[in-house]
C-alpha cells in the first residue's frame, strides 16, 4: 500500500502544516487508491484503501475538484464525512485534490489537526497550493 516516496512526502508535508495524520490517495481509473497513510487506524486505512468519486472527503474533493473540509470530524453533520474518518483521533481535516498538467484531479491529500479549527478559504489555498508538490503521475 504505501509508497515510499508518497510516505516521506506526507511525513514532511503534516510536519510542515502542523497536522497530525493524513493520506495520500492517488487516482486510478474511476477510482482513488490509498498511496500513502501516517496516523491513520488500520480499520480506517482498509476502509478508505479504494475511495469511488463522490464518497467521502476525499471521493467529494475529486468529484468537486475543489478543497473539502472540517473544523471537527466526530461531530460534522454535513454528511462529507464518512463514519471512518471519524475513527482518526483528530478534530479538524481537509482533503486536497492534486491536479495534473490538464487540470484532472490525479490524486488527493487528506490533513487532519489534532485541535478544533475553521479551515478558511485562504488556509486551504495555501493547503492546495503546498500539496501540488506531491511527487508522481
Amino acid at each position: 500500500m504505501d509508497d515510499t516516496d508518497a510516505r516521506a512526502w506526507l511525513v514532511e508535508f503534516l510536519r510542515a502544516h502542523d497536522g497530525v495524520a493524513g493520506t495520500v490517495h492517488r487516482r486510478s481509473g474511476d477510482v482513488l487508491e490509498m498511496a500513502a497513510a501516517v496516523n491513520i487506524p488500520p480499520k480506517v486505512q482498509e476502509v478508505t484503501r479504494t475511495i469511488p468519486k463522490g464518497r467521502g472527503m476525499a471521493g467529494l474533493a475529486w468529484e468537486r475538484g475543489a478543497p473539502v473540509s472540517t473544523c471537527n470530524l466526530p461531530e460534522d453533520r454535513t454528511g462529507d464525512v464518512r463514519p471512518g474518518a471519524k475513527a482518526v483521533d483528530a478534530k479538524a481535516a481537509a482533503a486536497l485534490p492534486v491536479h495534473d498538467s490538464r487540470g484532472d484531479v490525479r490524486a488527493v491529500v487528506g490533513i487532519a489537526w489534532a485541535d478544533e479549527r475553521d479551515v478558511d478559504e485562504q488556509a486551504l489555498a495555501v493547503l492546495a497550493r503546498a500539496a501540488t508538490s506531491l511527487p508522481g503521475p
